[in-house]
């Protein structure tokens, strides 16, 4: 990989990454709930489940769904289920008087799994793979996923401590749960590609 073509690729990896979509999301609402020191498993649980993905769509996952699309589409439906049970953990992440002690920040492995069923990690993931993996050979696609891991952390983190930032505003349970119900119908408004997608 050229230099010209890594500079291209981490300012492609920075920009997606960064840019809103569930896991960002998710991020800014447990960063305001929980913290940045709470949030860094599922910080990292994207880090490691979105570059594994990307490794494993460039050394043929995609040739599997086109092989059998049903497939593809039992991924969507298992995306736009599982988005909507994690929309509704947010809305309920912070109760007022704190309520539901159960309420916790996603676990690493939760994190990581949740890539396998996100619709925005899919598309950069292939775009990614289409556009910088200058070879179809596995060291130009852990060259690809090694430049996210890389930039997956920082970009993350503008979100987790925006969240935090955000929770110095949440001085009441009211404002808390407001916060949480819009964090959550940003969610469920990320399935609208997803929905429209033939």
């Amino acid at each position: 990989m050229t230099p010209n073509v890594l500079a291209a690729l981490a300012a492609f990896a920075f920009i997606s990454t960064a840019t809103p979509g569930p896991n960002n999301l998710m991020l800014m609402a447990s960063g305001a709930n929980f913290g940045y020191a709470r949030t860094i498993p599922h910080m990292l649980g994207i880090l490691c489940g979105f570059s594994l993905m990307i490794l494993i769509l460039g050394i043929g996952l995609m040739q599997i769904f086109d092989r059998f699309p049903m497939v593809y589409t039992v991924m969507r439906i298992a995306s736009v289920g599982y988005l909507l049970h994690l929309a509704w953990r947010v809305a309920h992440a912070a109760p007022p008087q704190g309520a539901n002690a159960k309420a916790r920040p996603m676990t690493f492995l939760e994190a990581a799994a949740f890539q396998w069923v996100n619709p925005k990690a899919w598309a950069m993931g292939i775009s990614a793979n289409s556009l910088f993996a200058t070879e179809a050979t596995l060291p130009a696609y852990a060259s690809v996923a090694a430049v996210f891991a890389i930039v997956t952390l920082p970009a993350n983190s503008i979100w987790t401590i925006l969240g935090q930032q955000v929770a110095r505003l949440l001085t009441s349970p009211g404002r808390r749960t407001a916060f949480n119900w819009v964090m959550a119908g940003l969610l469920v408004g990320s399935l609208y590609p997803v929905l429209l997608a033939p």
